[in-house]
């Protein structure tokens, strides 16, 4: 199993109340890992990344799609390895360019698992 497919299994587990579709997609180059619905009826797309360092790396497909769809996009970043002192941090996909230049020195909208999936349930209220 990758680790983008071991983060989206957390993220599944730690969100219950959110209906997760994973985008297999070849035909949309760019389009973010998942669609997500949760109970306010809301939905909206996470782009999964998982890194060593602070580098986040996006194809310029990526970063073309969240710079044409920036509401209710976003990036969810799980940083590995012992110095990793906010393990996983979400960022609007507003920022990607941002997000693609400065990597993780950029600051998040949010930050652990429980902030993340407390904001997820909240989009739409």
């Amino acid at each position: 199993m990758g680790a983008e497919q071991k983060l989206y299994k957390k993220l599944k587990e730690f969100t219950p109340q959110i209906i997760w579709n994973r985008v297999e997609n070849i035909s949309v180059v760019g389009m973010p890992d998942l669609l997500g619905y949760n109970t306010n009826g809301h939905f909206f797309t996470v782009e999964l990344k998982v890194t060593k360092g602070k580098k986040l790396k996006f194809s310029p497909h990526q970063i073309a799609f969240h710079v044409t769809h920036p509401n209710n996009t976003f990036i969810i970043a799980e940083a590995l390895g012992p110095r990793s002192r906010n393990r996983f941090q979400m960022f609007r996909g507003s920022c990607i360019s941002d997000l693609s230049g400065r990597g993780l020195e950029l600051e998040a909208c949010c930050l652990g698992l429980d902030a993340i999936r407390d904001f997820l349930y909240q989009l739409g209220a």
